[in-house]
């Protein structure tokens, strides 16, 4: 291996395994040295412009690193953030994410992804930062997620959101008025209390 290789695996270590191309390019590896690094499988291509070590075993979580180092004001929402937090047996076939509206549209050759537009507080409230691979990922949390899914229940499917809302509230410490909060924001509250008080 080529110390030209040697160091920019050192850069690449240091940024948690995971850089784009421009951020790579800025911390001084060359793009020679960048391909030279894929061709020999020191790194592996996870998108257009993305590349992290292909040391240390598989990512947890590979398409929803590559989402959130492709589109890092997006916000993982709806089906991918209830399958994150554990509150639906749906498989997600692609990553929703959502943007703010009037951003543009975010382009992306992989994953597939399906954009949604938020606006005001149901776009920044809600939001969690957990760390996935190595990557700071910006994902909407358990109420607020669930929320969505009654605001969206016509294009996930009612039941997808009672499920979710099922598991949510088995889960201990669970608060109540935390979720009518977000589902006050995403405008949902007097849909989803019925169900509240069905499964309480």
């Amino acid at each position: 291996m080529s110390d030209n290789i040697t160091d920019a695996s050192r850069v690449f270590r240091r940024s948690g395994g995971i850089l784009r191309m421009s951020e790579a390019l800025r911390r001084g590896v060359s793009r020679k040295t960048l391909y030279a690094m894929r061709d020999e499988g020191v790194v592996e291509q996870l998108s257009r412009g993305l590349y992290r070590l292909a040391v240390g075993g598989g990512l947890e979580a590979p398409d929803l690193v590559t989402v959130a180092s492709r589109i890092p004001n997006g916000v993982i929402c709806l089906i991918s953030a209830l399958a994150y937090h554990e509150l639906t047996t749906q498989v997600p076939h692609a990553v929703d994410v959502a943007v703010a509206r009037g951003a543009e549209k975010p382009r992306l050759d992989h994953p597939p992804i399906n954009v949604y537009w938020f606006s005001g507080p149901a776009f920044a409230e809600g939001v969690e930062t957990p760390k996935i691979d190595g990557v700071k990922i910006r994902i909407y949390g358990p109420e607020k997620s669930v929320a969505d899914a009654f605001k969206y229940r016509n294009k996930i499917g009612t039941d997808v959101a009672i499920e979710a809302l099922r598991g949510w509230r088995q889960r201990r410490g669970a608060k109540v008025e935390n979720l009518l909060a977000h589902a006050r924001v995403c405008r949902v509250e007097r849909i989803i209390r019925p169900y509240l008080e069905a499964i309480a």
